[in-house]
């Protein structure tokens, strides 16, 4: 089993990278949606960010969502793009009485894509019989993805809890399981994540952010840090695989198997790049309902999910401080005064 990456991650010339973008957008006309379905959740972690939960349902009625997903296609589509990716979270996004509409719904349509893929963060607790209805929709799309996120405090029988992660990706469903490595706690989490690994499932070892999710918390050892730099690498059939590509100022390409590593480096700060995030990317927040450029990102919204929203024209500049999720990292952007390409789709510069 492959417990430390054979490609360093700590070489990266972080300090150098000039552009950077998750693979799939570098290469590819893919437009991607970032969906918190709403904060509820029937977990209550002591480690969770004071905003990340509800205990009380906040969902969207099932119609706005299925609306909403009609804009996007619309307005990305009057850009260029005609590929999907739609990653949808929470709280808890199995909670949402409309979840399998939703799928239906990006379904219907999925033959006048050029790619359609799902995702979703889920924390797991939902029965087999839920999930055989996930599964007979999710295997019709291109590709389909989980991250299960393992919340030591509920998840009382691990052996379990990967039996079902088994069952989903024998069905065809890629897995990945998200362990917050808690300081406190890093020896037992990291036993658990080799467990997972032998039973033939990814695992993502997260860094514990402070409650604003600014930056990595204090109480790692210089070898736990090594771990998160270069521990569990993502493997595809046994082998490993890189999702995230960067170019230093040399224009030499490096390369990093996911985005969450950002954050192990503290590699998350873009302020004044020129950023696609907005033009072919936003997120949907709840239960405020305003769709943005990005989840940390401080500009007024580009709408709300109640009124709806209008794209960028033109690729903005950041002007945040940091990205807080690596899903806001990996969206193709470019340091100032560079001219290079930010993805591949035509010969024109954007």
């Amino acid at each position: 089993m492959k417990y430390t990456s054979d490609y360093d991650f700590t070489k990266i010339p972080f300090d150098r990278i000039v552009r950077l973008g998750q693979i799939s957008m570098l290469k590819n006309d893919m437009f991607t949606v970032s969906w918190l379905l709403g904060r509820y959740c029937n977990y209550k972690c002591s480690y969770c960010w004071t905003h990340g939960r509800a205990d009380k349902k906040d969902h969207r009625p099932t119609a706005l969502c299925l609306k909403t997903i009609d804009s996007i296609k619309e307005q990305a589509r009057s850009r260029g793009f005609n590929s999907f990716h739609f990653s949808l979270s929470g709280g808890e996004p199995t909670l949402h009485p409309g979840y399998f509409d939703i799928l239906d719904r990006l379904l219907e349509d999925i033959e006048n894509t050029n790619y359609t893929s799902v995702h979703m963060t889920t924390n797991l607790s939902k029965g087999y019989k839920w999930f055989d209805e996930y599964i007979k929709r999710a295997v019709k799309f291109n590709r389909a993805s989980i991250t299960a996120s393992y919340h030591y405090e509920y998840a009382t029988n691990n052996s379990k809890f990967a039996d079902k992660l088994v069952y989903l990706q024998k069905a065809g469903i890629n897995i990945t399981i998200n362990m917050v490595m808690v300081p406190e706690r890093f020896d037992h989490l990291y036993n658990l994540a080799v467990y997972f690994q032998t039973r033939g499932l990814n695992v993502t070892l997260k860094p514990q952010s402070d409650p604003h999710a600014n930056y990595v918390v204090k109480g790692y050892t210089k070898n736990e840090l090594d771990i998160l730099h270069n521990g569990m690498p993502q493997l595809d059939h046994k082998k490993p695989f890189m999702q995230v590509s960067l170019i230093d100022d040399e224009n030499k390409e490096w390369f990093m198997d996911q985005a969450e590593r950002f954050n192990a480096f503290n590699f998350n700060c873009f302020k004044g790049w020129e950023c696609s995030a907005g033009y072919r990317s936003i997120i949907i927040r709840e239960p405020c309902g305003s769709i943005k450029r990005s989840y940390s990102c401080i500009d007024k919204p580009i709408g709300n999910i109640k009124t709806g929203f209008k794209l960028h024209d033109k690729i903005m500049p950041c002007i945040s401080p940091s990205c807080v999720s690596s899903a806001d990292s990996k969206i193709p952007k470019r340091k100032p005064g560079y001219d290079m390409v930010l993805w591949n789709i035509n010969k024109n510069k954007m």
